[in-house]
């Protein structure tokens, strides 16, 4: 399954939108995408999974790529 994850860069930074960061994943649930992300330091906002449809519309976006972890 691919995850979207929305999240701020330092740990520390209390979420503001307008710098929001946004990552896709590859894992089986999203217990093991805050896993894989731990030894990050990120304040993860939100991990959303994608269905097809929402996938196929998010990799039209030029700025889509999967993290490889």
């Amino acid at each position: 399954m691919i995850f979207k994850v929305l999240y701020q860069e330092d740990i520390s930074e209390s979420p503001v939108r307008e710098e929001t960061q946004t990552l896709y994943i590859e894992a089986e649930s999203k217990r093991e995408v805050r896993k894989k992300l731990a030894d990050r330091n990120y304040n993860i906002e939100h991990v959303q999974e994608l269905s097809e449809d929402h996938l196929a519309y998010e990799q039209q976006s030029e700025d889509f790529t999967v993290e490889n972890l």
